[in-house]
């Protein structure tokens, strides 16, 4: 089977195609707009919340109100994710996604007239609401309309522009007001929804209904050719296939593909949460202001976004020349050897007072920046890829419901893990936990996710559906393969 897929991937016609995926590349991109507010609403709080907490003036806020903010956003995410997972099967992948922009303009809306906790509180809603749209949609749609080539190399869309908006707001926040910001935000839902309207319907979406010439057209565009006709069966056969599993709660765990691609992608959420990469955007202040340097906390804050969104750019044309399961061990397993090194230091400059370490002060900036370069090209950029890949048709909306709840949940409870061992014994305690954790990670990962690399949909739930073991040895094939045709 991969023999005869390799057989395929070599034949000229379909070479020749290749030139004619521009649309499916701007599709993946205009959808992926989408996910700059949601990057901003999360690297918000980082310049904002100071600003908020100490200006009494304007703003009636206590600390204790703070924190709930921080903890509003990801209920939020909880509750509402489910529906707009289901919501993505009723109305579509792409009217589901353009209802983002909603909630989007609300939020700054409301952030910018706010005055009182409870303001921020209904703004902070809206925001999970966005955030429930994004992990819902966007995996989804740009799984579905992208051939293997083109998902692999431009499905970390998402990912890449979730840290530009990060950085954008880190830039904004060290410049401008919490109301002028919020007027500065406001355009970039405009932006995506007037750009992403003249986008097709994901075909999936649309032969799941039934509705088959407007799958067809969709196709046609994507294609960028007339003759669909052998594009349009197969996928017929396929989403057939898929839709022909009765898509029950109990079947994400009874049906063997469908557990394995849940459990490989939880496996995914907990091993990037574990790792430390949530945690650092949240504190990332805090870790360089132990550093005695030239550069301000805010500076530094900024050159670690600027470097994060430079990384994941590039790793997006390296993770398909690698494959997934590669990619993912050889970013895991160095990760951890710098987040040891850094809970060394920590532990040097926390527990053992009577040794003067000034000398290796810049071991926490040095240690971040090669965090963020190593995974980058791995678990950072992997799960949101791996999501739109792996669910059936049938079952995906209840499956990326889940995984969010649990990553939501999971993410929480990181959070305050982190803050209850670093207050109680140290900086040094959490980094040594997230250095074991991304080498346990590296080791399952091995196991337990499927190489996806240069498949189509239809080919990965096949996967999934044989052993792992013989999963393995197929991606060994695929590779061996792949090196003989280059």
């Amino acid at each position: 089977a991969v023999l005869s897929k390799m057989d395929r991937t070599a034949d000229p016609k379909i070479l020749s195609d290749n030139g004619k995926q521009w649309l499916q590349i701007l599709a993946t991109l205009s959808a992926s707009l989408a996910a700059i507010t949601p990057g901003i609403s999360i690297g918000w709080s980082a310049p904002f919340l100071p600003k908020i907490s100490k200006d009494k003036e304007n703003y009636d806020i206590s600390e204790e109100e703070i924190v709930r903010m921080q903890a509003v956003s990801i209920y939020t995410v909880i509750i509402f994710c489910p529906i707009f997972s289901k919501l993505c099967d009723v109305i579509g992948r792409k009217r589901t996604l353009l209802l983002i922009c909603i909630p989007d303009l609300l939020t700054w809306i409301l952030i910018a007239n706010a005055r009182e906790a409870y303001v921020f509180l209904i703004a902070k809603v809206f925001s999970g609401m966005s955030h429930g749209i994004m992990f819902a949609a966007i995996p989804t749609y740009t799984g579905e309309i992208s051939e293997p080539k083109v998902r692999g190399t431009w499905g970390n869309a998402m990912t890449v522009l979730f840290y530009a908006g990060q950085l954008f707001v880190t830039v904004i926040g060290s410049y401008y007001s919490v109301p002028t910001s919020c007027y500065i935000f406001m355009p970039i839902s405009v932006v995506f929804g007037i750009v992403f309207c003249f986008m097709p319907e994901s075909p999936v979406f649309l032969l799941m209904k039934g509705r088959h010439e407007e799958a067809k057209n969709s196709l046609r565009r994507l294609r960028g050719r007339e003759d669909i006709s052998a594009d349009f069966e197969a996928l017929k056969a396929d989403v057939d296939r898929q839709m022909s599993e009765r898509g029950r709660w109990k079947d994400l765990f009874l049906i063997r593909s469908n557990r394995k691609a849940l459990i490989a992608l939880t496996f995914l959420r907990f091993s990037l949460i574990l790792s430390g990469a949530f945690v650092f955007v949240f504190y990332i202040g805090y870790i360089f202001g132990k550093s005695v340097g030239t550069f301000t906390p805010e500076t530094s804050s900024i050159i670690y976004m600027a470097l994060h969104l430079l990384m994941s750019f590039f790793a997006s044309f390296i993770v398909d020349i690698l494959g997934r399961r590669k990619s993912l061990i050889f970013s895991l397993t160095p990760c951890s050897i710098v987040l040891l090194i850094e809970s060394i230091y920590f532990y040097m400059d926390e527990q053992v007072t009577d040794v003067d370490i000034s000398f290796w002060n810049w071991i926490p900036v040095t240690g971040l920046v090669l965090f963020v370069v190593l995974s980058s090209f791995g678990i950072d950029i992997m799960p949101a890829l791996m999501q739109g890949e792996l669910f059936s048709a049938a079952i995906k909306a209840k499956g990326v419901g889940l995984l969010v709840v649990f990553t939501c949940a999971m993410s929480g409870t990181v959070h305050y893990l982190f803050f209850l061992l670093s207050s109680r014994f140290g900086m040094f305690v959490p980094f040594l936990v997230f250095a074991c954790c991304n080498l346990i990670s590296a080791i399952i990962a091995y196991y337990i996710i499927p190489e996806t690399r240069g498949k189509t949909l239809e080919e990965i739930q096949q996967d999934l559906k044989r052993p792992v073991r013989s999963m393995i040895d197929d991606g060994k094939v695929y590779e061996k393969c792949n090196q003989n045709i280059l």
